[in-house]
């Protein structure tokens, strides 16, 4: 199948593009599409003659060559309604009646000269399914959003999440105001189903069926609050669909610098203990470092809960319920073996005393601890005794 792409240097197409290649390279095996592909791409930097090869031998169009932002308003009419126009002249030349998708924008319900510029290739778009029989397909996007999208341009997801991470201010006019935004993911998801005749359809319109809701503040708010969380190791709840979409836009915009940070390391004569990550709702995953012959823990919880997984050394790890049986005797001692070659989780459970033995006499016991809840110093939930 041979695909072209207009406009393929630009936020969508390089998505789309680069979807596409995992196709035909066999790295996506999930795709609606056959790998059997030609990618045919073309930009503003292309001649008038490969563009006219690419409608003479093309199996599915994408068109999402277009301007949003010209110096001149006129350049709205040529970069989107002209150049919709010449791509279909080419393919009518050539008695190519393969399906066409135009890239079109709910800005076309507007009174407008860019919405104006897009009602026109709509409109070119409708006469060639008729005159031809081919395949239309329009889709009006909303917002878009999503890594590689350029900002101060034509994404506030963009434009905020670049200054945040970047530590620039961000402009806020009325936060009131209701976004529709469509994740980059979802939309590409949704063009690929297209050329595999499963695209979603509501009259004249295609349409992405995911799409997002949230007011210009909230937004501001929530990429903001990724910036200031982090510095004390938060991260969001990511199962929140939108806030996982946003969390991800906004790190591809960190400077290098800010792709790496140093949690502190609470180090001592027996190893160290070091917080890595933490969640509102999700509890905190840490990394304990155990110096050989070392005991750690020797504590219990009445709610906090936690897992145990050893991933370098030779270890033992120990619980006892507290109290004692029937017969005013201890209870029985449960002992794990656990090492590097044989990875297993080990449950600590609520009203059971607990430790962690390295033992080896010549290695470090490197364990990752996963905890139910943050640590509270006014109600840590921690007390001690000896297994």
């Amino acid at each position: 199948m041979k695909i072209l792409i207009t406009g393929a240097k630009g936020f969508i197409g390089k998505n789309l593009v680069a979807s596409l290649e995992n196709i035909r390279d066999g790295k996506d095996t999930h795709s609606p599409l056959s790998n059997d592909l030609e990618i045919l791409t073309y930009d503003i930097d292309g001649s008038e003659n490969e563009l006219e090869d690419y409608c003479k031998k093309a199996d599915f169009v994408y068109n999402l060559a277009g301007v949003n932002r010209p110096v001149d308003p006129k350049e709205f009419k040529e970069g989107n309604a002209d150049f919709a126009g010449r791509l279909l002249e080419l393919l009518e030349k050539y008695d190519n009646n393969c399906p066409v998708m135009l890239s079109s924008s709910t800005q076309a319900a507007l009174d407008n000269a860019y919405g104006e510029s897009k009602r026109l290739g709509e409109q070119a778009f409708r006469e060639h399914g008729t005159k031809t029989g081919a395949k239309i397909l329009i889709y009006r996007f909303p917002n878009v959003f999503g890594k590689w999208c350029r900002p101060n341009y034509n994404s506030v997801v963009a434009t905020f999440c670049h200054n945040t991470a970047n530590d620039l201010p961000i402009k806020i006019n009325d936060p009131k105001v209701v976004l529709t935004l469509v994740y980059i993911d979802d939309l590409v998801r949704e063009l690929i189903g297209a050329a595999a005749g499963k695209e979603h359809r509501d009259g004249d319109f295609c349409f992405v069926p995911v799409t997002h809701e949230i007011t210009l503040g909230e937004l501001a708010e929530t990429i903001k609050g990724f910036d200031e969380k982090r510095k004390d190791l938060f991260i969001p709840e990511t199962g929140d669909p939108l806030v996982k979409k946003l969390y991800s836009t906004y790190l591809s915009y960190l400077p290098e610098e800010k792709t790496i940070y140093s949690p502190k390391m609470n180090r001592d004569e027996r190893g160290s203990f070091t917080e890595l990550i933490k969640t509102p709702g999700f509890g905190q995953v840490s990394v304990n470092i155990s110096k050989p012959g070392i005991t750690k823990g020797q504590h219990w919880h009445h709610t906090k809960t936690e897992k145990f997984i050893v991933v370098h050394g030779h270890g033992l790890i120990e619980e006892r319920k507290i109290g004692t049986d029937e017969n005013g005797k201890p209870y029985p001692v449960r002992r794990y073996e656990v090492d590097e070659n044989d990875i297993k989780i080990i449950d600590m459970l609520p009203g059971f005393t607990h430790n962690i033995i390295n033992l080896s006499d010549s290695e470090e016991l490197v364990t990752l601890m996963w905890a139910s809840e943050l640590f509270d110093p006014e109600r840590p939930d921690t007390f001690r005794e000896d297994v």
